[in-house]
């Protein structure tokens, strides 16, 4: 009877070994169908490795405890805590469209419980939802239903279980290994979104761990050897004046000089802390130390981005180099915006400022980590390698190259507003610490006043009720951060588009699209109010607006990836089946002073990490253009745009693994210089690194001091 039971509970140990791999691949499966559309990748067998590798350790869990039925319901418990991370994954992907590190979900939880509790019933109530629940709970309820519990097993079993863990996964790295594209991204490339996608949640996961806990946070610098692109001296990523003439495509009418001001007027201001002069060399630098620093104890770190850094070569002042000089300045992130609103008819005054400033035909708003992503991307011209965490990381800081800083020195009166919950992604610490000489105010401390609690609230009703508070105290530095925009776009619940839905009824939409271009009318119109203003105190030739979105409307979609969005394909009048068409966006920049004027056009690739460098050089300020990744576009720097997943596009074409696989030209490609695409590769690998560095060790504190 014993030697029964002995052999029915190696059978059972046998069979139970199959159980938390077979549930790991379902699930990672399951997850990629919930998010991609229905679109499996080739990399399955990669994946089966791993999640050979990963159940081992719930085998080895499962099979300490003498009870049998002990060790069945812990393994039932542990197949459901397993399925949580994987649900909670794919419904954050089915309302933000991408992928969040559980660091990120656990920073943001609260605020989206708190704001978007009703948002989140619904998604889970659902059919869509119910059947993502159901789909997570099969494995353990089948499992909790089935007498299935193993019996403990000995310590030969238990080696042997270890050693296979140990086989799968050198099998799995091996074949990552064999694979360019896979290899960099399990190293110098690895990206959260890009891993889950290659290589499963848990792997996506577990490198996101190492990397905190390690500090390995995205490598170092390799030398670019730009003359076997650019014909340029070794290590500058900028093209030479005559060779960007000839092959940067950015066309820009010339604009009037600025008028001369007194010498007193013209001296340099001070940069942070007024430590650091510019040079006076015709560029955008800074007299920085990054040589002989040794001396300061600085760590090899700090050394090894100061030996980046001065590798670059700084981009020319040019001739519109301090253009608004001394003009207010109001710059808008405009929610879930895109330029499909734009209509002269629908949207005069959008279309008034689209087309009478600075018209930029090819821009990009990279969707990475949300909302907040965006804000960092326009206000530190930086990439948020921390992902949600980046705006509170990087406004701990003690010093901060952002606009609001630079006028603030200026005498600027400074105020940031937001018309949702004050509170939201820590506003109330970060937008506070931005450099705006009154603060920040948003729903909870002061916007109250103004805008009626609803969902979502009115950027009309946030304009009128602070633009009276500002218009007299010039010049002034204003930010708003706005909501109207924001989805879900339905009848029912979405109160903007309730609003307007009279002056878009009868577009040729579908219901989800005309709601979501009706939420922006609220927009349109308090657009249509501010610009009233500013006419009616004779400052629009005096002010200046900068706007631009957060991300792609990406509430549209309920669930699908790229080439499964077929509202936003609708929206967009085309097929959204790469990450370019379902990021190309807006950037409206506009003062009044331009509209008598031909529109300055720029044909060349730009994205939000051109705003800031852009933006300084407008209003002459003194800054160092190689501590930004992005680049002035009047300027001779080349264009270069790209993401926090290695995707980039420049005038000679666009790169992207996931969309392409690989690079697409532009041009005729007997044009393009050999070697150059992975030297653009090693470009923008070098300034996601940087950007990485930056936050994670306040490098500018070490530059400027604190």
């Amino acid at each position: 009877m014993k030697q029964k039971q002995k052999g029915n509970g190696t059978a059972r140990a046998k069979w139970f070994a199959l159980v938390f791999p077979g549930a790991l691949f379902y699930y990672e499966i399951a997850l990629r169908l919930l998010t991609a559309g229905g679109v499996l990748r080739a990399d399955a067998l990669l994946l089966a490795l791993q999640c050979c590798a990963y159940g081992g350790i719930g085998y080895l869990l499962c099979t300490l405890i003498r009870s049998r039925r002990a060790n069945h319901w812990l393994a039932a418990a542990l197949l459901l805590a397993a399925a949580v991370p994987y649900g909670v994954e794919a419904f954050l992907y089915r309302e933000f469209k991408i992928f969040y590190s559980f660091q990120g979900i656990f920073a943001g939880t609260g605020d989206v419980v708190g704001d978007f509790g009703s948002e989140i019933v619904r998604l889970v109530f659902s059919g869509r939802g119910l059947l993502c629940i159901g789909i997570y709970l099969l494995p353990a309820v089948l499992f909790a239903i089935l007498d299935a519990g193993p019996a403990r097993i000995g310590g030969r079993a238990r080696g042997m279980a270890v050693a296979r863990m140990a086989a799968f996964f050198l099998l799995s790295w091996a074949a990552i290994q064999l694979i360019p594209s896979l290899s960099l991204l399990y190293g110098d490339e690895y990206n959260f979104q890009s891993a889950v996608e290659r290589f499963g949640l848990l792997t996506g996961a577990r490198l996101e761990t190492q990397r905190d806990l390690l500090g390995d946070g995205g490598g170092g610098f390799q030398q670019v050897d730009m003359t076997r692109a650019f014909g340029t001296a070794a290590g500058a990523e900028t093209l030479s004046e005559d060779a960007a003439a000839e092959k940067v495509s950015a066309t820009m009418e010339p604009a009037p000089s600025p008028a001369p001001e007194d010498e007193a007027a013209a001296e340099p201001s001070p940069t942070p802390e007024g430590k650091i002069r510019p040079l006076d060399n015709g560029y955008n630098q800074l007299d920085l130390p990054l040589d002989d620093t040794e001396a300061k104890g600085w760590s090899k770190k700090v050394l090894d981005i100061n030996e980046y850094v001065a590798t670059l070569t700084p981009s020319k002042k040019n001739d519109y180099t301090g253009l608004f000089k001394g003009k207010n300045l109001i710059m808008i992130t405009a929610e879930a915006f895109t330029r499909q609103v734009i209509d002269p008819e629908l949207t005069p005054t959008l279309y008034r400022l689209y087309t009478k400033g600075v018209h930029f035909n090819d821009y990009y708003q990279f969707a990475g980590v949300g909302t907040t992503g965006g804000e960092y991307q326009h206000l530190f011209g930086l990439v948020p390698s921390n992902g949600i965490d980046s705006m509170v990381d990087m406004t701990k800081h003690k010093v901060l190259l952002d606009m609001p800083q630079a006028l603030a020195a200026k005498g600027y009166y400074g105020k940031a507003f937001h018309n949702n919950d004050y509170t939201f992604y820590d506003r109330d610490k970060t937008h506070t610490n931005l450099g705006f000489s009154d603060g920040y105010m948003g729903y909870g401390n002061g916007m109250e006043a103004y805008v009626t609690y609803q969902w979502p609230e009115s950027d009309y009703e946030m304009f009128t009720g602070t633009v009276p508070t500002y218009i007299d105290q010039q010049p002034f530095n204003i930010y708003y951060m706005t909501v109207s925009g924001h989805g879900p776009y339905l009848l029912g619940s979405d109160k903007m588009a309730k609003k307007h839905w009279d002056r878009v009824a009868d577009l040729p939409y579908s219901t989800p699209v005309k709601a979501y271009i009706a939420a922006n009318l609220d927009l349109e119109d308090a657009l249509t109010y501010l610009l009233e203003q500013l006419e009616a105190k004779g400052i629009a030739d005096d002010t200046v607006i900068c706007m631009t979105a957060d991300h792609f409307p990406y509430g549209l979609d309920d669930g699908g990836g790229i080439g499964h969005l077929p509202y936003l394909s609708e929206l967009y009048g085309e097929n959204v089946d790469d990450v370019f068409k379902r990021d190309s966006s807006c950037w409206i920049l506009w003062c009044g002073s331009l509209e008598d004027q031909e529109p300055i056009v720029v044909d060349s690739p730009t994205c939000s990490l051109d705003i800031l460098p852009t933006m300084l050089n407008l209003f002459g300020e003194d800054f160092d253009s190689r501590l930004l990744p992005g680049r002035d576009v009047f300027s001779d720097a080349p264009a270069l745009v790209f993401n926090t997943i290695y995707n980039w596009k420049t005038d000679y074409g666009a790169f992207s693994d996931s969309s392409y696989g690989g690079f697409k030209p532009s041009v005729d490609e007997s044009l393009i210089p050999e070697g150059y695409v992975d030297t653009i590769k090693t470009v923008v690998r070098n300034k996601l690194n940087y950007c990485n560095a930056v936050l994670d060790i306040a490098y500018f504190t070490y530059l400027f001091g604190e």
